[in-house]
Protein backbone atom coordinates (compact mmCIF):
# COMPACT_ATOMS: atom_id res chain seq x y z
CA UNK A 1 0.00 0.00 0.00
CA UNK A 2 1.62 3.20 -1.22
CA UNK A 3 1.69 6.62 0.41
CA UNK A 4 0.87 8.28 -2.92
CA UNK A 5 -2.42 6.35 -3.00
CA UNK A 6 -3.67 8.78 -0.35
CA UNK A 7 -2.76 11.99 -2.12
CA UNK A 8 -5.17 14.66 -3.34
CA UNK A 9 -4.93 18.21 -4.64
CA UNK A 10 -5.84 20.80 -2.01
CA UNK A 11 -5.89 24.50 -2.93
CA UNK A 12 -4.08 26.45 -0.22
CA UNK A 13 -6.95 28.91 0.19
CA UNK A 14 -9.16 26.09 1.53
CA UNK A 15 -6.96 25.67 4.62
CA UNK A 16 -9.02 27.35 7.36
CA UNK A 17 -7.03 30.06 9.15
CA UNK A 18 -9.56 30.87 11.86
CA UNK A 19 -12.59 29.26 13.51
CA UNK A 20 -16.12 30.30 12.64
CA UNK A 21 -17.88 32.62 15.08
CA UNK A 22 -20.37 29.86 15.94
CA UNK A 23 -18.83 26.41 16.36
CA UNK A 24 -21.87 24.44 15.23
CA UNK A 25 -22.35 26.48 12.03
CA UNK A 26 -19.49 24.64 10.32
CA UNK A 27 -20.46 22.66 7.27
CA UNK A 28 -20.92 18.90 7.55
CA UNK A 29 -20.39 16.42 4.75
CA UNK A 30 -22.33 13.19 5.37
CA UNK A 31 -20.76 10.10 3.80
CA UNK A 32 -22.44 6.70 3.66
CA UNK A 33 -19.46 4.42 4.23
CA UNK A 34 -21.05 1.54 2.30
CA UNK A 35 -22.51 3.26 -0.79
CA UNK A 36 -20.38 6.39 -0.95
CA UNK A 37 -23.51 8.56 -1.11
CA UNK A 38 -22.97 12.15 0.03
CA UNK A 39 -25.15 14.82 1.65
CA UNK A 40 -24.30 18.42 2.56
CA UNK A 41 -25.49 19.77 5.92
CA UNK A 42 -24.46 22.06 8.76
CA UNK A 43 -22.75 20.59 11.82
CA UNK A 44 -25.72 21.29 14.08
CA UNK A 45 -27.66 18.83 11.89
CA UNK A 46 -25.54 15.99 13.32
CA UNK A 47 -28.24 15.48 15.95
CA UNK A 48 -30.55 14.15 13.22
CA UNK A 49 -28.09 11.33 12.52
CA UNK A 50 -27.75 10.22 16.15
CA UNK A 51 -30.38 7.89 17.55
CA UNK A 52 -31.64 7.20 21.04
CA UNK A 53 -29.45 4.50 22.55
CA UNK A 54 -26.37 5.39 20.51
CA UNK A 55 -23.18 6.53 22.24
CA UNK A 56 -21.10 9.57 21.35
CA UNK A 57 -17.48 9.20 22.51
CA UNK A 58 -15.54 12.43 23.14
CA UNK A 59 -11.86 13.02 23.88
CA UNK A 60 -11.70 15.37 26.89
CA UNK A 61 -7.99 16.17 26.64
CA UNK A 62 -6.99 19.82 26.99
CA UNK A 63 -4.21 21.51 25.03
CA UNK A 64 -1.41 22.92 27.14
CA UNK A 65 0.56 26.09 26.20
CA UNK A 66 3.30 23.81 24.95
CA UNK A 67 5.43 26.24 22.92
CA UNK A 68 8.26 27.88 24.86
CA UNK A 69 10.93 30.37 23.79
CA UNK A 70 14.25 30.53 25.60
CA UNK A 71 17.99 30.64 25.11
CA UNK A 72 21.10 28.90 26.34
CA UNK A 73 22.64 30.47 29.41
CA UNK A 74 25.16 33.09 28.27
CA UNK A 75 23.83 33.09 24.69
CA UNK A 76 21.35 35.44 23.04
CA UNK A 77 19.94 33.36 20.17
CA UNK A 78 16.32 32.28 20.57
CA UNK A 79 15.47 28.59 20.91
CA UNK A 80 11.94 27.28 20.42
CA UNK A 81 10.81 24.26 22.42
CA UNK A 82 7.61 22.35 21.77
CA UNK A 83 6.53 19.99 24.53
CA UNK A 84 5.33 16.71 23.02
CA UNK A 85 4.76 14.40 25.95
CA UNK A 86 5.74 13.97 29.57
CA UNK A 87 7.95 10.91 29.99
CA UNK A 88 8.00 11.07 33.80
CA UNK A 89 7.99 13.78 36.43
CA UNK A 90 10.02 16.66 34.96
CA UNK A 91 11.36 14.88 31.87
CA UNK A 92 9.63 15.70 28.57
CA UNK A 93 10.05 14.67 24.97
CA UNK A 94 10.31 17.89 22.94
CA UNK A 95 10.93 19.31 19.50
CA UNK A 96 13.65 21.95 19.31
CA UNK A 97 14.32 24.65 16.71
CA UNK A 98 17.13 25.07 15.82
CA UNK A 99 18.18 21.57 16.85
CA UNK A 100 21.90 22.29 16.65
CA UNK A 101 21.50 24.65 19.61
CA UNK A 102 20.29 21.85 21.88
CA UNK A 103 22.95 19.20 22.43
CA UNK A 104 23.15 16.87 25.44
CA UNK A 105 24.32 18.84 28.45
CA UNK A 106 23.12 22.19 27.15
CA UNK A 107 20.99 24.21 29.59
CA UNK A 108 18.18 26.36 28.21
CA UNK A 109 16.47 28.99 30.34
CA UNK A 110 13.02 30.50 29.91
CA UNK A 111 11.46 33.59 31.46
CA UNK A 112 14.72 34.94 32.87
CA UNK A 113 15.45 31.68 34.63
CA UNK A 114 12.01 30.95 36.06
CA UNK A 115 12.28 27.68 34.15
CA UNK A 116 15.43 25.86 33.09
CA UNK A 117 15.82 22.74 31.00
CA UNK A 118 18.81 20.43 30.60
CA UNK A 119 19.06 18.46 27.36
CA UNK A 120 19.51 14.81 28.34
CA UNK A 121 19.61 13.11 24.95
CA UNK A 122 18.81 13.26 21.25
CA UNK A 123 16.40 10.53 20.15
CA UNK A 124 16.54 8.62 16.86
CA UNK A 125 13.77 10.75 15.33
CA UNK A 126 15.50 14.01 16.23
CA UNK A 127 13.37 14.85 19.26
CA UNK A 128 15.10 15.66 22.56
CA UNK A 129 14.57 14.59 26.13
CA UNK A 130 14.79 17.59 28.44
CA UNK A 131 14.66 17.64 32.24
CA UNK A 132 13.13 20.83 33.65
CA UNK A 133 14.00 22.62 36.89
CA UNK A 134 11.72 25.19 38.53
CA UNK A 135 10.23 26.33 41.81
CA UNK A 136 6.48 25.99 42.23
CA UNK A 137 3.94 24.24 40.01
CA UNK A 138 5.00 23.37 36.45
CA UNK A 139 1.54 23.92 34.95
CA UNK A 140 1.33 27.43 36.43
CA UNK A 141 4.76 28.30 35.04
CA UNK A 142 3.69 26.93 31.67
CA UNK A 143 0.55 29.09 31.73
CA UNK A 144 2.76 32.11 32.33
CA UNK A 145 5.52 31.42 29.81
CA UNK A 146 4.03 29.12 27.18
CA UNK A 147 2.08 29.79 24.00
CA UNK A 148 -0.73 27.79 22.38
CA UNK A 149 0.90 25.44 19.83
CA UNK A 150 -1.23 26.10 16.75
CA UNK A 151 -0.38 23.92 13.74
CA UNK A 152 2.15 25.40 11.27
CA UNK A 153 -0.44 25.69 8.49
CA UNK A 154 -2.35 28.24 10.60
CA UNK A 155 -0.55 31.53 10.06
CA UNK A 156 -3.09 33.98 11.52
CA UNK A 157 -3.14 34.98 15.21
CA UNK A 158 -5.89 33.36 17.30
CA UNK A 159 -7.65 36.04 19.34
CA UNK A 160 -9.46 33.65 21.69
CA UNK A 161 -7.27 30.72 22.78
CA UNK A 162 -10.34 28.81 23.98
CA UNK A 163 -11.37 28.35 20.35
CA UNK A 164 -8.52 25.82 20.06
CA UNK A 165 -10.06 23.89 22.96
CA UNK A 166 -13.20 21.77 22.93
CA UNK A 167 -15.97 23.02 25.24
CA UNK A 168 -15.58 19.79 27.25
CA UNK A 169 -11.77 19.82 27.51
CA UNK A 170 -10.64 18.88 31.01
CA UNK A 171 -7.47 16.80 31.32
CA UNK A 172 -4.38 18.85 30.45
CA UNK A 173 -1.67 17.24 28.36
CA UNK A 174 -2.13 17.65 24.59
CA UNK A 175 0.24 19.31 22.15
CA UNK A 176 -2.65 19.66 19.69
CA UNK A 177 -6.44 19.79 19.89
CA UNK A 178 -8.71 16.84 19.03
CA UNK A 179 -10.19 19.04 16.33
CA UNK A 180 -13.32 17.06 15.42
CA UNK A 181 -14.69 18.07 18.81
CA UNK A 182 -14.24 21.80 18.17
CA UNK A 183 -17.64 21.91 16.41
CA UNK A 184 -19.68 21.03 19.50
CA UNK A 185 -21.30 23.63 21.74
CA UNK A 186 -22.62 22.94 25.23
CA UNK A 187 -26.13 23.58 23.92
CA UNK A 188 -25.76 21.03 21.11
CA UNK A 189 -24.41 18.43 23.53
CA UNK A 190 -27.34 19.05 25.85
CA UNK A 191 -29.79 18.57 22.97
CA UNK A 192 -28.03 15.33 22.08
CA UNK A 193 -28.33 14.08 25.69
CA UNK A 194 -32.01 15.03 25.75
CA UNK A 195 -32.56 12.93 22.65
CA UNK A 196 -31.45 9.87 24.62
CA UNK A 197 -27.96 9.57 23.17
CA UNK A 198 -25.34 8.37 25.66
CA UNK A 199 -22.15 10.41 25.99
CA UNK A 200 -18.89 8.85 27.13
CA UNK A 201 -15.45 10.39 27.54
CA UNK A 202 -11.97 9.06 26.95
CA UNK A 203 -8.66 10.90 27.23
CA UNK A 204 -5.89 10.72 24.67
CA UNK A 205 -3.18 13.35 24.89
CA UNK A 206 -2.49 14.26 21.28
CA UNK A 207 1.17 14.34 20.32
CA UNK A 208 2.58 15.62 17.07
CA UNK A 209 3.30 12.05 16.04
CA UNK A 210 -0.32 11.81 14.96
CA UNK A 211 0.25 14.57 12.42
CA UNK A 212 3.76 13.76 11.31
CA UNK A 213 3.94 13.05 7.57
CA UNK A 214 4.40 9.53 6.31
CA UNK A 215 7.85 9.63 4.71
CA UNK A 216 8.16 6.02 3.55
CA UNK A 217 6.68 4.96 0.20
CA UNK A 218 5.27 1.74 1.66
CA UNK A 219 2.93 2.87 4.46
CA UNK A 220 3.35 -0.46 6.27
CA UNK A 221 6.88 0.68 7.14
CA UNK A 222 5.60 3.80 8.92
CA UNK A 223 5.98 3.86 12.70
CA UNK A 224 3.47 5.78 14.81
CA UNK A 225 4.60 7.68 17.89
CA UNK A 226 2.98 6.59 21.13
CA UNK A 227 0.40 8.73 22.94
CA UNK A 228 -0.97 8.43 26.46
CA UNK A 229 -4.63 7.46 26.94
CA UNK A 230 -7.02 6.57 29.73
CA UNK A 231 -10.61 5.38 30.00
CA UNK A 232 -12.55 5.20 33.26
CA UNK A 233 -14.71 2.39 34.59
CA UNK A 234 -17.82 4.57 34.31
CA UNK A 235 -17.21 5.51 30.68
CA UNK A 236 -16.24 1.97 29.69
CA UNK A 237 -19.57 0.79 31.13
CA UNK A 238 -21.50 3.39 29.09
CA UNK A 239 -19.81 2.21 25.89
CA UNK A 240 -20.27 -1.49 26.68
CA UNK A 241 -23.93 -1.08 27.63
CA UNK A 242 -24.52 0.72 24.34
CA UNK A 243 -22.87 -2.12 22.42
CA UNK A 244 -24.82 -4.78 24.33
CA UNK A 245 -28.10 -2.96 23.65
CA UNK A 246 -27.47 -2.73 19.91
CA UNK A 247 -26.66 1.01 19.82
CA UNK A 248 -24.01 2.51 17.58
CA UNK A 249 -20.68 3.83 18.84
CA UNK A 250 -20.00 7.20 17.25
CA UNK A 251 -16.41 8.25 17.75
CA UNK A 252 -15.64 11.97 17.70
CA UNK A 253 -12.26 12.25 16.04
CA UNK A 254 -9.42 9.96 15.09
CA UNK A 255 -7.96 10.25 18.62
CA UNK A 256 -11.09 8.78 20.22
CA UNK A 257 -11.10 6.12 17.51
CA UNK A 258 -7.51 5.08 18.14
CA UNK A 259 -8.15 4.86 21.87
CA UNK A 260 -11.31 2.77 21.51
CA UNK A 261 -9.68 0.39 19.05
CA UNK A 262 -6.66 0.05 21.35
CA UNK A 263 -8.69 -0.97 24.39
CA UNK A 264 -11.44 -2.95 22.63
CA UNK A 265 -11.51 -6.74 22.45
CA UNK A 266 -12.72 -8.87 19.55
CA UNK A 267 -16.30 -8.68 20.87
CA UNK A 268 -16.22 -4.88 20.77
CA UNK A 269 -16.12 -4.49 24.55
CA UNK A 270 -13.75 -1.98 26.17
CA UNK A 271 -12.09 -2.02 29.57
CA UNK A 272 -11.08 0.71 32.02
CA UNK A 273 -7.35 1.17 31.66
CA UNK A 274 -4.58 3.61 30.86
CA UNK A 275 -1.34 3.37 28.95
CA UNK A 276 0.35 4.24 25.68
CA UNK A 277 -0.87 3.49 22.18
CA UNK A 278 0.91 3.58 18.84
CA UNK A 279 -1.88 1.87 16.90
CA UNK A 280 -1.77 2.59 13.15
CA UNK A 281 -5.11 2.09 11.38
CA UNK A 282 -5.18 1.86 7.59
CA UNK A 283 -7.36 0.15 4.94
CA UNK A 284 -7.85 -3.52 5.69
CA UNK A 285 -8.24 -2.91 9.43
CA UNK A 286 -11.36 -4.46 10.96
CA UNK A 287 -12.97 -2.12 13.47
CA UNK A 288 -13.96 -3.74 16.76
CA UNK A 289 -15.65 -0.90 18.64
CA UNK A 290 -16.28 2.12 16.41
CA UNK A 291 -19.30 2.08 14.11
CA UNK A 292 -19.37 5.68 12.89
CA UNK A 293 -16.99 8.62 12.92
CA UNK A 294 -17.17 12.41 13.13
CA UNK A 295 -13.94 13.88 11.81
CA UNK A 296 -12.37 16.89 10.13
CA UNK A 297 -10.74 16.94 6.70
CA UNK A 298 -7.14 15.80 6.89
CA UNK A 299 -3.81 16.40 5.17
CA UNK A 300 -2.89 14.49 2.00
CA UNK A 301 -0.89 11.30 2.63
CA UNK A 302 -1.47 11.53 6.40
CA UNK A 303 -2.10 8.67 8.82
CA UNK A 304 -5.42 10.36 9.67
CA UNK A 305 -6.58 10.11 6.05
CA UNK A 306 -5.53 6.45 6.07
CA UNK A 307 -7.59 5.84 9.20
CA UNK A 308 -10.80 7.32 7.79
CA UNK A 309 -10.22 5.36 4.58
CA UNK A 310 -10.19 2.18 6.66
CA UNK A 311 -13.67 2.90 8.03
CA UNK A 312 -15.13 3.33 4.55
CA UNK A 313 -13.04 2.67 1.44
CA UNK A 314 -10.13 4.52 -0.07
CA UNK A 315 -12.25 5.21 -3.16
CA UNK A 316 -15.20 6.61 -1.18
CA UNK A 317 -13.02 8.85 0.98
CA UNK A 318 -10.96 10.29 -1.87
CA UNK A 319 -14.14 10.92 -3.86
CA UNK A 320 -15.66 12.69 -0.83
CA UNK A 321 -12.51 14.82 -0.52
CA UNK A 322 -12.66 15.66 -4.24
CA UNK A 323 -16.27 16.82 -3.81
CA UNK A 324 -15.36 18.73 -0.62
CA UNK A 325 -12.71 20.64 -2.59
CA UNK A 326 -15.17 21.35 -5.40
CA UNK A 327 -17.76 22.56 -2.87
CA UNK A 328 -15.17 24.76 -1.16
CA UNK A 329 -15.27 23.08 2.24
CA UNK A 330 -12.76 24.42 4.77
CA UNK A 331 -9.92 22.02 5.66
CA UNK A 332 -7.85 20.99 8.70
CA UNK A 333 -8.04 22.10 12.33
CA UNK A 334 -10.45 25.06 12.03
CA UNK A 335 -12.20 23.62 9.02
CA UNK A 336 -15.47 21.82 8.36
CA UNK A 337 -16.44 18.29 9.36
CA UNK A 338 -17.36 14.92 7.89
CA UNK A 339 -19.66 12.28 9.33
CA UNK A 340 -18.94 8.75 8.13
CA UNK A 341 -22.11 6.78 8.85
Amino acid sequence: MKREDFNFILPEELIAQHPLENREESRLLILDKETGAIEHKLFKDIINYLNKGDCLVLNDTRVIPARLYGHRIGKEESIEILLLKRINNNIWEVLVKPGKKARPGHIIEFGEGILKGTVLSIEEDGTRLIEFEYTGIFEEILDKLGEMPLPPYITEVLDDKERYQTVYSKNKGSAAAPTAGLHFTNELLEDIRNKGVNIAYITLHVGLGTFRPVKVDNILEHHMHSEYFQISEEDAAIINNTKSSGGKIISVGTTSTRTLETVGNEDGMVFPTSGWTDIFIYPGYKFKVVDRLITNFHLPESTLLMLVSALSTQENILNAYKIAVEERYRFFSFGDAMFIK
